[in-house]
């Protein structure tokens, strides 16, 4: 019998502390894991699974209004929020359960309460010690907020979930997944949004061209993009809203001010200072590819280690992990071709490079692109358009990268990235037979590049 009370004390039942405490049990594993909030983490509470209910509902006004076009008279919509809010919270309750079942059926014990680190075996939660022979950081991140004259007036995409009321109008400031879909979302529940970023585009990172499409549906769906602008003051007025003091000089109303600039990793109070375990020069926490810290003993994974911040992505650490430590099983994690969508307004779905990047690697390249009106959209008015790229390095023929901004676009890609990852090549997909009529067969019917 081992001299500690468990195998693998994991700290954080977000999604990868819980996928990696669930296998390790699975593997015959004496597992604790500690929870000072709530069972799934950022994602199931305040992230993922509730953004995405809320973004939509906010594609059922656009709905609602191009019904008519299908010969339908609805009557004008009118949003009940506090219904919304309200059965968004009992499908999150209803998903911590799930979470609690998962880890109990597994044989995992759960321990309520913020964990401290002791030393390298050893965490206290509560007054009670517990010892491991190795422990998981999973804590994950938690959203920045900058320090500017007025910053007790910014809410967090925490707090946006759990509004009293929605706002008449809305200031969005961030440039990144979550204010952008944030951006959207309130302004399909009926609210007048700005989104303010500092830099010149949003989404920096994401493919140039279906970064520009977006600005032009956003705008197009009445979203206010106000780049190269900054936030530097917030002074609450007497009518109840507040005022924007702007870095160009200039000055704004509103009534809400949501910040989502960025999440940095969740350390205080974790007792880091009596391990070994070391930051790299970011604040994250510094791992190898085995996910093991500076101290033999510890190991992190998800988003407290600053790597690609999706949940999918901790899922797949949290198993690799197990798998190495109580399966034997050692094999690398690949972060290669991993697909990610953004729950816009149009939504954003890509997986591989971008044609930018795809330049930097590979040189000579071959890229298509779509632009076309969705059918359901030829019997309305309505103005937006679908745009679909393949990415293809000429020297092998392989599709290295696919972009779409549309309705659905994740559901979509999500096949695309089987194929990509593959290492399908444009023949491949020019040899497909595509489903008439979708969206989906202009993947396999662009013949002609258009560069």
């Amino acid at each position: 019998m081992s001299d500690y009370d468990y195998d693998l004390f994991v700290i954080g039942a977000g999604s990868g502390g819980v996928r990696a405490a669930r296998m390790s049990a699975g593997y015959g594993a004496r597992v604790a894991i500690a929870e000072s909030r709530y069972l799934g983490g950022t994602c199931v509470n305040v992230g993922c699974v509730p953004k995405k209910l809320f973004s939509y509902a906010a594609h059922f006004p656009e709905n609602i209004h191009d019904a008519a076009g299908f010969g339908w008279d609805v009557p004008s919509p009118r949003l009940d929020w506090p219904r919304l809010r309200d059965n968004k919270t009992r499908e999150i309750e209803r998903l911590n359960g799930i979470y609690g079942n998962m880890l109990n059926n597994a044989g995992v014990t759960i321990i309520n309460g913020h964990a401290r680190i002791v030393d390298s075996h050893t965490v206290d939660v509560g007054g009670k010690r517990y010892s491991a022979e190795r422990l998981l950081i999973a804590v994950g991140g938690w959203p920045f907020t900058p320090d500017i004259p007025g910053a007790e007036h910014i809410i967090s995409s925490n707090e946006v979930f759990y509004l009293d009321e929605l706002p008449r109008q809305a200031v969005v400031v961030g440039g990144g997944y979550i204010a952008t879909e944030f951006a959207g979302i309130l302004q399909g529940l009926g609210v007048e949004v700005t989104q303010i970023y500092r830099g010149p585009l949003f989404l920096r990172g994401f493919d140039q061209e279906i970064r520009e499409h977006l600005v032009t549906e956003m705008q197009q769906q009445g979203v206010t993009l106000a780049f190269n602008e900054n936030v530097t003051a917030i002074e609450k007025r007497a009518e109840g809203d507040f005022q924007l003091s702007l870095e160009n000089g200039g000055t704004m109303s509103t009534g809400l001010v949501l910040y989502a600039t960025g999440r940095k990793p969740l350390l205080d109070n974790l007792g880091l200072e009596n391990t070994e375990v070391t930051l790299n020069d970011k604040g994250y926490i510094a791992v190898d590819s085995t996910f093991q810290t500076a101290d033999p003993s510890i190991y992190a994974l998800g988003d407290v280690t600053g790597g690609i911040e999706l949940t999918p992505v901790a899922l797949a650490e949290g198993m690799n992990l197990a798998k190495r430590l109580f399966a034997g099983i050692d094999e690398p994690l690949d972060y290669d071709y991993i697909p990610t969508a953004i729950f816009s307004q149009p939504n954003i779905s890509t997986v591989g490079y971008s044609e930018e990047q795809a330049r930097d690697k590979f040189g000579e390249i071959s890229v298509f692109t779509s632009r076309f009106r969705h059918l359901k959209h030829t019997l309305t008015d309505n103005p937006s358009k679908v745009f679909l790229k393949l990415v293809v390095d000429r020297a092998s023929d392989r599709v290295v990268g696919a972009h779409m901004l549309g309705d659905d676009a994740g559901e979509l890609i999500q096949g695309i990235a089987v194929a990509i990852r593959a290492g399908a090549t444009k023949r491949d997909f020019d040899t497909t037979i595509g489903i008439h009529p979708t969206v989906a067969e202009e993947f396999v019917t662009m013949r002609e590049a258009t560069r």
